[in-house]
């Protein structure tokens, strides 16, 4: 893959994202400074809801059965920033509709699904924000490929077509701005992987290196699988070591079985929150909540707190 500077990345993807840092103080190597205060904090999200399938429906686990349950497990945990994976339109319009106090982007731009009424591969990482704290200063997507403005195009023998979409924010009350980005990496292919997060490092590092920007993704493989140190030697830190070190935190992919999921100690935390720049965790979590015995989706949904330095 040739080299990607920021010149040559915005001028394909026609992505406009001015890299700007505001002066950032009292913080070193991620850790939290004792004088950060609760105001200061912002509660991130990582949701994967699982795509609307028939067969979902024919089993009693489908959208109609567990929309309920997604969207108040999610609207109950009060998050300010939430990265999504696997939402069909079906999905970004009952997100929208049930928390109008959040804006969100990932379906506006070009559509490349000739049939929108069925899943054929690609579901969109929806990013929604809470509208009284942050102002939309940007948006936009490009894909995991080496045409990364062609929308829907894959490479490197990727299973489906994989994509970014990002918002940069500006905080009302400080003014400080920064980056939030979602994304579903490859499910099948280890070298699709491997690039796909190589992308991600390079087009994150046209910014500054002290500006906040936050990744929430679905990567389909554990903190061991090479794509995570590909992530975390690009500049990346994972939340929740951050907190809770080397303790094993889990599945948090369950097929829709709960903490009872067999596989759960060799499936592993498949699921993350990331930070780049002058950003510090101060709590991170796996989210095992159910409605009346139903779980929002076959995913645990993730939260961390974070503060801008």
């Amino acid at each position: 893959m040739p080299k990607l500077n920021r010149r040559n990345f915005l001028k394909g993807s026609g992505v406009v994202a001015a890299a700007s840092c505001l002066p950032l103080k009292g913080m070193a190597n991620g850790l939290l400074p004792e004088s950060a205060s609760f105001s200061e904090t912002h509660t991130v999200m990582g949701c994967n809801i699982r795509v609307a399938l028939p067969e979902d429906d024919a089993l009693g686990r489908g959208w109609r059965d567990r929309k309920k349950s997604c969207l108040t497990i999610i609207k109950g945990q009060k998050a300010d920033l939430i990265g999504f994976q696997e939402v069909l339109k079906v999905q970004a319009d009952d997100l929208k509709k049930a928390m109008p106090d959040y804006g969100c982007f990932g379906f506006e731009g070009p559509e490349m699904d000739v049939s929108p009424e069925t899943y054929n591969g690609i579901a969109k990482n929806l990013v929604m924000y809470a509208k009284k704290r942050y102002e939309m200063v940007s948006a936009g997507c490009y894909w995991l490929s080496e045409t990364p403005e062609i929308a829907g195009s894959k490479s490197w023998n990727t299973a489906r077509a994989r994509h970014v979409n990002w918002l940069r924010l500006k905080d009302r009350q400080s003014g400080r701005e920064f980056r939030l980005m979602a994304v579903h990496l490859d499910h099948k292919d280890q070298e699709a992987r491997n690039k796909q997060g190589q992308l991600i490092v390079r087009e994150s590092a046209q910014y500054l290196p002290d500006f906040p920007q936050i990744l929430v993704g679905d990567f389909n493989v554990t903190a061991q699988n090479p794509v995570y140190s590909i992530i975390t030697a690009g500049g990346w830190k994972d939340t929740y070591p951050a907190i809770h070190g080397d303790k094993d935190p889990g599945a948090t992919f369950h097929n829709f079985e709960g903490t009872n999921y067999a596989k759960a100690k060799t499936n592993g935390k498949i699921d993350f929150i990331f930070t780049r720049g002058k950003v510090a965790a101060t709590a991170a979590s796996i989210v095992y909540d159910q409605l009346d015995g139903v779980y929002p989706s076959d995913h645990f949904f993730i939260k961390a707190k974070i503060v801008f330095r």
